[in-house]
Protein backbone atom coordinates (compact mmCIF):
# COMPACT_ATOMS: atom_id res chain seq x y z
CA UNK A 1 0.00 0.00 0.00
CA UNK A 2 1.36 3.40 -1.01
CA UNK A 3 1.51 6.34 1.81
CA UNK A 4 -1.59 8.64 1.65
CA UNK A 5 -1.62 12.37 1.87
CA UNK A 6 -4.32 13.20 4.26
CA UNK A 7 -3.62 16.97 4.20
CA UNK A 8 -1.72 19.07 1.59
CA UNK A 9 2.30 17.51 2.71
CA UNK A 10 1.09 15.68 5.44
CA UNK A 11 1.48 12.21 4.64
CA UNK A 12 -0.22 8.74 6.88
CA UNK A 13 3.19 6.25 6.46
CA UNK A 14 1.91 3.74 8.97
CA UNK A 15 0.99 -0.03 9.01
CA UNK A 16 -2.08 -2.04 8.89
CA UNK A 17 -2.01 -5.14 11.07
CA UNK A 18 -4.66 -7.66 9.39
CA UNK A 19 -3.81 -10.24 11.58
CA UNK A 20 -3.79 -8.76 14.70
CA UNK A 21 -6.44 -10.64 17.17
CA UNK A 22 -4.74 -10.80 20.85
CA UNK A 23 -4.15 -6.96 21.47
CA UNK A 24 -1.26 -5.59 24.22
CA UNK A 25 -1.53 -8.98 25.50
CA UNK A 26 -4.99 -8.69 27.61
CA UNK A 27 -7.54 -7.57 24.95
CA UNK A 28 -9.12 -9.01 21.60
CA UNK A 29 -9.14 -6.97 18.41
CA UNK A 30 -11.14 -8.91 15.88
CA UNK A 31 -11.13 -6.47 13.32
CA UNK A 32 -7.08 -6.20 13.21
CA UNK A 33 -5.86 -2.56 13.73
CA UNK A 34 -3.15 -0.27 12.70
CA UNK A 35 -0.17 1.51 13.88
CA UNK A 36 -0.58 4.87 12.37
CA UNK A 37 2.47 7.24 11.69
CA UNK A 38 2.58 10.87 9.67
CA UNK A 39 4.95 12.29 7.60
CA UNK A 40 5.64 16.28 7.48
CA UNK A 41 7.15 17.85 4.48
CA UNK A 42 8.46 20.92 5.35
CA UNK A 43 11.66 22.58 5.90
CA UNK A 44 12.05 20.36 8.58
CA UNK A 45 10.88 16.90 7.33
CA UNK A 46 8.90 15.33 10.66
CA UNK A 47 8.05 11.75 11.44
CA UNK A 48 5.35 11.98 14.03
CA UNK A 49 5.55 8.46 15.73
CA UNK A 50 6.81 4.81 14.37
CA UNK A 51 5.27 1.60 14.24
CA UNK A 52 5.06 -1.84 16.39
CA UNK A 53 9.27 -3.83 15.45
CA UNK A 54 7.55 -6.44 13.47
CA UNK A 55 5.94 -3.83 11.23
CA UNK A 56 9.55 -1.57 10.60
CA UNK A 57 9.54 -2.50 6.91
CA UNK A 58 6.31 -0.77 5.79
CA UNK A 59 7.19 2.07 7.38
CA UNK A 60 10.15 2.29 5.70
CA UNK A 61 8.40 1.43 2.42
CA UNK A 62 6.27 4.12 2.24
CA UNK A 63 8.95 6.82 3.88
CA UNK A 64 10.89 5.98 1.05
CA UNK A 65 8.01 6.30 -1.50
CA UNK A 66 8.19 10.25 -0.37
CA UNK A 67 11.85 10.76 0.85
CA UNK A 68 14.99 9.27 1.55
CA UNK A 69 14.42 8.10 5.51
CA UNK A 70 18.09 9.50 6.11
CA UNK A 71 16.58 13.54 4.89
CA UNK A 72 13.98 13.29 7.71
CA UNK A 73 14.95 16.15 10.27
CA UNK A 74 12.76 15.73 13.66
CA UNK A 75 10.83 12.91 15.07
CA UNK A 76 7.85 13.24 17.15
CA UNK A 77 7.20 10.88 20.03
CA UNK A 78 4.05 11.39 21.46
CA UNK A 79 3.84 7.80 22.87
CA UNK A 80 6.66 5.18 24.03
CA UNK A 81 4.36 2.15 24.09
CA UNK A 82 6.10 -0.81 21.96
CA UNK A 83 3.13 -0.78 19.19
CA UNK A 84 4.19 2.72 18.45
CA UNK A 85 7.65 3.26 19.59
CA UNK A 86 8.96 -0.36 19.21
CA UNK A 87 10.94 0.19 16.08
CA UNK A 88 11.88 3.48 17.28
CA UNK A 89 15.73 2.58 17.75
CA UNK A 90 16.00 1.00 14.61
CA UNK A 91 14.72 4.38 12.62
CA UNK A 92 17.24 6.66 14.66
CA UNK A 93 20.09 4.77 13.57
CA UNK A 94 18.60 4.54 9.55
CA UNK A 95 17.45 8.36 9.69
CA UNK A 96 19.85 10.18 12.78
CA UNK A 97 17.35 12.37 13.04
CA UNK A 98 18.42 16.10 14.14
CA UNK A 99 16.06 16.29 16.82
CA UNK A 100 13.80 13.60 18.98
CA UNK A 101 10.57 15.56 20.68
CA UNK A 102 8.64 14.12 23.28
CA UNK A 103 7.15 15.09 26.58
CA UNK A 104 9.13 15.05 29.85
CA UNK A 105 7.06 11.60 31.01
CA UNK A 106 8.13 10.52 27.58
CA UNK A 107 12.31 11.20 28.17
CA UNK A 108 12.25 8.41 31.41
CA UNK A 109 9.92 6.10 29.16
CA UNK A 110 12.60 6.23 26.66
CA UNK A 111 15.56 5.92 28.46
CA UNK A 112 13.81 2.86 30.60
CA UNK A 113 13.06 1.12 26.94
CA UNK A 114 15.80 2.12 25.19
CA UNK A 115 18.89 3.05 27.11
CA UNK A 116 20.30 5.43 24.66
CA UNK A 117 23.41 7.56 25.44
CA UNK A 118 23.76 10.14 22.86
CA UNK A 119 20.33 10.37 21.31
CA UNK A 120 19.39 14.35 20.23
CA UNK A 121 16.44 14.10 22.85
CA UNK A 122 14.85 17.84 23.44
CA UNK A 123 11.95 17.40 26.19
CA UNK A 124 8.49 19.73 25.01
CA UNK A 125 5.59 20.53 27.59
CA UNK A 126 2.23 21.58 27.35
CA UNK A 127 1.92 24.92 25.75
CA UNK A 128 5.37 24.70 24.07
CA UNK A 129 5.94 24.93 20.20
CA UNK A 130 8.57 24.28 17.22
CA UNK A 131 8.58 25.62 13.73
CA UNK A 132 8.87 23.42 10.69
CA UNK A 133 9.39 26.02 8.68
CA UNK A 134 5.65 26.76 6.96
CA UNK A 135 3.70 25.04 9.74
CA UNK A 136 4.36 25.19 13.68
CA UNK A 137 3.41 22.14 16.07
CA UNK A 138 1.94 22.95 19.18
CA UNK A 139 2.59 20.34 22.06
CA UNK A 140 -0.45 19.25 24.99
CA UNK A 141 0.49 16.46 27.39
CA UNK A 142 -2.12 13.98 27.72
CA UNK A 143 -0.90 11.91 30.65
CA UNK A 144 -2.73 8.73 31.49
CA UNK A 145 -4.41 8.91 27.97
CA UNK A 146 -3.33 6.43 28.55
CA UNK A 147 0.30 6.07 29.71
CA UNK A 148 2.05 8.61 31.95
CA UNK A 149 4.19 10.08 28.75
CA UNK A 150 1.26 10.52 26.32
CA UNK A 151 0.75 13.68 24.41
CA UNK A 152 -1.06 15.61 20.93
CA UNK A 153 0.73 17.71 18.47
CA UNK A 154 -1.30 20.03 17.46
CA UNK A 155 -1.09 21.97 13.76
CA UNK A 156 -2.95 24.75 13.42
CA UNK A 157 -1.86 25.48 9.99
CA UNK A 158 -3.36 22.41 8.98
CA UNK A 159 -5.77 22.30 11.97
CA UNK A 160 -4.46 19.05 12.15
CA UNK A 161 -4.28 17.00 15.94
CA UNK A 162 -2.07 13.76 16.12
CA UNK A 163 -3.34 12.59 19.27
CA UNK A 164 -1.96 9.01 19.35
CA UNK A 165 -3.65 6.43 21.24
CA UNK A 166 -6.96 8.61 22.29
CA UNK A 167 -10.47 8.51 19.59
CA UNK A 168 -8.32 4.82 18.64
CA UNK A 169 -10.06 2.18 17.20
CA UNK A 170 -8.65 -1.46 16.19
CA UNK A 171 -9.57 -1.50 12.67
CA UNK A 172 -7.74 -3.20 9.75
CA UNK A 173 -8.67 -1.82 6.78
CA UNK A 174 -7.48 -0.26 3.04
CA UNK A 175 -9.67 2.58 3.79
CA UNK A 176 -7.94 5.38 6.12
CA UNK A 177 -10.51 7.81 7.25
CA UNK A 178 -13.71 7.11 9.63
CA UNK A 179 -16.39 8.33 7.06
CA UNK A 180 -15.07 5.43 4.70
CA UNK A 181 -16.71 2.67 6.54
CA UNK A 182 -20.42 1.67 8.11
CA UNK A 183 -20.88 4.10 11.40
CA UNK A 184 -22.11 1.12 13.53
CA UNK A 185 -18.93 -1.01 12.91
CA UNK A 186 -16.86 2.63 13.62
CA UNK A 187 -19.06 3.41 16.84
CA UNK A 188 -18.38 -0.40 18.38
CA UNK A 189 -14.96 0.01 17.62
CA UNK A 190 -14.77 3.13 19.69
CA UNK A 191 -16.52 1.64 22.23
CA UNK A 192 -14.55 -1.42 22.58
CA UNK A 193 -11.36 0.30 22.48
CA UNK A 194 -12.60 2.81 25.16
CA UNK A 195 -14.04 0.36 27.26
CA UNK A 196 -10.78 -1.77 27.39
CA UNK A 197 -8.20 1.09 27.05
CA UNK A 198 -9.02 4.56 28.54
CA UNK A 199 -12.07 3.45 30.91
CA UNK A 200 -9.78 4.07 34.12
CA UNK A 201 -8.81 7.44 32.92
CA UNK A 202 -12.24 9.22 32.20
CA UNK A 203 -12.20 11.73 34.79
CA UNK A 204 -8.81 12.52 32.87
CA UNK A 205 -10.43 12.77 29.26
CA UNK A 206 -13.23 15.19 30.12
CA UNK A 207 -10.19 17.05 32.12
CA UNK A 208 -8.64 16.91 28.39
CA UNK A 209 -11.59 17.90 26.20
CA UNK A 210 -12.46 20.93 28.39
CA UNK A 211 -8.78 21.75 27.86
CA UNK A 212 -9.12 21.60 24.19
CA UNK A 213 -12.65 23.46 24.08
CA UNK A 214 -10.35 26.38 26.38
CA UNK A 215 -7.91 26.33 24.10
CA UNK A 216 -10.30 27.13 21.20
CA UNK A 217 -8.05 25.00 18.71
CA UNK A 218 -9.41 24.81 15.55
CA UNK A 219 -9.35 21.06 14.05
CA UNK A 220 -10.66 19.55 11.15
CA UNK A 221 -8.98 16.79 11.37
CA UNK A 222 -8.19 14.11 14.02
CA UNK A 223 -5.85 11.55 13.16
CA UNK A 224 -5.02 8.98 16.25
CA UNK A 225 -2.20 5.96 15.97
CA UNK A 226 -4.80 2.89 15.82
CA UNK A 227 -7.23 3.03 13.22
CA UNK A 228 -9.42 5.68 11.14
CA UNK A 229 -8.58 9.18 10.59
CA UNK A 230 -11.73 11.52 11.76
CA UNK A 231 -12.33 14.72 9.32
CA UNK A 232 -15.15 16.91 8.34
CA UNK A 233 -18.35 16.54 10.85
CA UNK A 234 -16.68 13.55 12.00
CA UNK A 235 -14.41 15.29 14.65
CA UNK A 236 -17.49 16.85 16.41
CA UNK A 237 -18.79 13.14 16.50
CA UNK A 238 -15.44 11.84 17.68
CA UNK A 239 -15.32 14.42 20.44
CA UNK A 240 -18.94 14.17 21.57
CA UNK A 241 -18.51 10.23 21.57
CA UNK A 242 -15.53 10.47 24.19
CA UNK A 243 -17.56 13.21 26.03
CA UNK A 244 -19.95 10.64 26.41
CA UNK A 245 -17.84 7.65 26.92
CA UNK A 246 -16.29 9.76 29.63
CA UNK A 247 -19.44 10.31 31.41
CA UNK A 248 -20.62 6.61 31.52
CA UNK A 249 -24.17 7.34 31.70
CA UNK A 250 -25.69 3.93 31.37
CA UNK A 251 -28.14 2.86 28.97
CA UNK A 252 -31.45 0.80 30.46
CA UNK A 253 -29.59 -2.43 29.53
CA UNK A 254 -27.72 -5.33 31.91
CA UNK A 255 -25.44 -7.77 30.71
CA UNK A 256 -25.66 -11.56 32.84
CA UNK A 257 -22.25 -13.04 32.69
CA UNK A 258 -21.79 -16.48 33.75
CA UNK A 259 -19.98 -19.67 33.57
CA UNK A 260 -21.48 -23.17 34.26
CA UNK A 261 -21.08 -26.61 35.04
CA UNK A 262 -23.71 -28.60 34.55
CA UNK A 263 -25.80 -26.03 33.08
CA UNK A 264 -27.40 -25.59 36.19
CA UNK A 265 -26.21 -21.65 36.57
CA UNK A 266 -27.08 -21.33 32.57
CA UNK A 267 -30.41 -22.10 33.43
CA UNK A 268 -31.05 -19.60 36.31
CA UNK A 269 -29.07 -16.77 33.87
CA UNK A 270 -31.86 -17.64 31.26
CA UNK A 271 -35.07 -17.13 34.04
CA UNK A 272 -32.73 -13.92 35.65
CA UNK A 273 -33.27 -12.49 32.04
CA UNK A 274 -36.58 -13.36 31.41
CA UNK A 275 -37.73 -10.96 34.66
CA UNK A 276 -35.31 -8.18 33.64
CA UNK A 277 -37.22 -8.16 29.58
CA UNK A 278 -40.62 -7.73 31.39
CA UNK A 279 -39.21 -4.81 32.85
CA UNK A 280 -38.51 -3.91 29.19
CA UNK A 281 -34.38 -4.20 29.75
CA UNK A 282 -32.22 -4.91 27.41
CA UNK A 283 -30.12 -7.87 28.14
CA UNK A 284 -27.13 -9.66 26.93
CA UNK A 285 -26.54 -13.03 28.05
CA UNK A 286 -22.58 -13.91 27.86
CA UNK A 287 -21.07 -17.26 28.15
CA UNK A 288 -17.95 -17.09 29.33
CA UNK A 289 -16.65 -19.80 27.44
CA UNK A 290 -17.46 -18.39 24.48
CA UNK A 291 -16.83 -14.58 24.85
CA UNK A 292 -13.48 -13.34 25.79
CA UNK A 293 -13.40 -10.79 28.69
CA UNK A 294 -12.82 -8.19 26.34
CA UNK A 295 -16.04 -8.55 24.67
CA UNK A 296 -17.95 -9.14 28.20
CA UNK A 297 -16.25 -5.71 29.00
CA UNK A 298 -17.33 -3.64 25.95
CA UNK A 299 -20.83 -4.70 26.55
CA UNK A 300 -20.82 -3.94 30.52
CA UNK A 301 -19.57 -0.57 29.73
CA UNK A 302 -23.02 1.13 28.61
CA UNK A 303 -24.92 -1.35 30.94
CA UNK A 304 -26.69 -0.10 33.90
CA UNK A 305 -26.85 -3.76 35.53
CA UNK A 306 -23.95 -6.29 35.50
CA UNK A 307 -25.18 -9.65 36.70
CA UNK A 308 -22.55 -12.39 37.59
CA UNK A 309 -23.38 -16.04 37.84
CA UNK A 310 -20.86 -19.03 39.30
CA UNK A 311 -21.57 -22.42 40.58
CA UNK A 312 -19.42 -23.22 43.80
CA UNK A 313 -15.99 -24.37 42.98
CA UNK A 314 -13.39 -25.53 46.10
CA UNK A 315 -15.30 -22.91 48.09
CA UNK A 316 -15.10 -19.95 45.36
CA UNK A 317 -15.86 -19.18 42.18
CA UNK A 318 -14.65 -20.84 38.38
CA UNK A 319 -11.48 -19.20 37.43
CA UNK A 320 -13.33 -17.62 34.44
CA UNK A 321 -15.51 -15.75 36.37
CA UNK A 322 -12.94 -14.42 38.93
CA UNK A 323 -10.73 -13.56 36.16
CA UNK A 324 -13.67 -11.34 34.52
CA UNK A 325 -14.08 -9.98 38.03
CA UNK A 326 -10.11 -9.16 38.32
CA UNK A 327 -10.38 -7.51 34.73
CA UNK A 328 -13.76 -5.44 35.36
CA UNK A 329 -12.27 -4.56 38.52
CA UNK A 330 -9.22 -3.25 37.32
CA UNK A 331 -10.82 -1.00 34.81
CA UNK A 332 -13.37 0.68 37.09
CA UNK A 333 -16.69 1.35 35.67
CA UNK A 334 -19.30 3.72 37.48
CA UNK A 335 -22.55 3.85 37.90
CA UNK A 336 -23.63 0.22 38.20
CA UNK A 337 -26.20 -2.03 39.75
CA UNK A 338 -24.65 -5.32 40.60
CA UNK A 339 -26.21 -8.94 41.71
CA UNK A 340 -24.80 -12.36 42.18
CA UNK A 341 -26.16 -15.67 41.34
CA UNK A 342 -25.10 -19.29 41.20
CA UNK A 343 -26.00 -23.06 42.21
CA UNK A 344 -23.99 -25.19 44.45
CA UNK A 345 -23.67 -28.90 45.27
CA UNK A 346 -22.39 -28.54 48.88
CA UNK A 347 -21.42 -25.56 50.31
CA UNK A 348 -22.37 -22.95 48.24
CA UNK A 349 -20.15 -20.06 48.49
CA UNK A 350 -19.72 -18.64 44.95
CA UNK A 351 -22.75 -16.10 45.43
CA UNK A 352 -20.91 -14.10 48.36
CA UNK A 353 -17.67 -14.04 47.00
CA UNK A 354 -19.21 -12.36 43.54
CA UNK A 355 -21.53 -10.08 45.98
CA UNK A 356 -17.93 -9.15 48.01
CA UNK A 357 -16.43 -8.58 44.35
CA UNK A 358 -19.23 -6.04 43.19
CA UNK A 359 -19.48 -4.20 46.09
CA UNK A 360 -15.32 -3.53 46.29
CA UNK A 361 -15.82 -2.49 42.68
CA UNK A 362 -18.66 0.13 44.43
CA UNK A 363 -21.53 -1.70 42.12
CA UNK A 364 -24.72 -0.90 43.62
CA UNK A 365 -26.58 -4.11 44.69
CA UNK A 366 -30.26 -3.70 45.18
CA UNK A 367 -31.29 -7.55 45.57
CA UNK A 368 -29.95 -10.48 47.49
CA UNK A 369 -28.39 -12.55 45.78
CA UNK A 370 -30.24 -16.49 44.30
CA UNK A 371 -28.33 -19.64 44.50
CA UNK A 372 -30.27 -23.16 44.28
CA UNK A 373 -28.78 -26.42 45.05
CA UNK A 374 -27.48 -29.01 42.23
CA UNK A 375 -30.77 -28.64 39.46
CA UNK A 376 -33.31 -25.79 39.57
CA UNK A 377 -36.86 -26.01 40.88
CA UNK A 378 -39.78 -24.36 39.70
CA UNK A 379 -39.45 -21.92 42.65
CA UNK A 380 -35.77 -21.44 41.70
CA UNK A 381 -36.46 -20.20 38.61
CA UNK A 382 -39.24 -17.46 40.09
CA UNK A 383 -37.01 -16.28 42.30
CA UNK A 384 -34.61 -15.71 39.59
CA UNK A 385 -37.04 -14.36 37.52
CA UNK A 386 -38.11 -12.23 40.71
CA UNK A 387 -34.44 -10.86 41.28
CA UNK A 388 -34.35 -9.83 37.14
CA UNK A 389 -37.43 -8.01 37.73
CA UNK A 390 -36.00 -6.16 40.44
CA UNK A 391 -33.37 -5.45 38.75
CA UNK A 392 -34.99 -4.06 35.76
CA UNK A 393 -36.95 -1.45 38.34
CA UNK A 394 -34.24 -0.28 39.67
CA UNK A 395 -33.13 0.50 35.98
CA UNK A 396 -35.96 2.08 34.99
CA UNK A 397 -35.72 4.23 38.17
CA UNK A 398 -32.32 5.48 37.62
Amino acid sequence: MRPLEIKKDIYWVGAVDWNSRDFHGYSRSPLGTTYNAYLAMDQKVTLFDTVKYENKAELICRLSQIVAPQKIDYFVINHLEPDHAGSLRDMVELCKPEKIFCSPMGLRSMEAHFHFKDWPVEVVKSGDSISLGSREVHFLEARMLHWPDSMFSYLPQDKLLICNDAFGQNIASVERFADQIDRDVLKHAMQQYYANIVLPYSPIVLKTLDQVAQLGLDIDMIAPDHGLIYRGDDVDFALDSYRTFAEQKPLKKAVIAYDTMWHSTEKMAQAIAAGLCEEGISVKIMWLKANHHSAVMTEIFDAAALIVGSPTHNNGILPSVAGLLTYVKGLRPQNKIGAAFGSFGWSGESVKVITEWLEKMEMRIVSDAVKCKHVPTHDDYEKCRLLGQAIGKEINAM
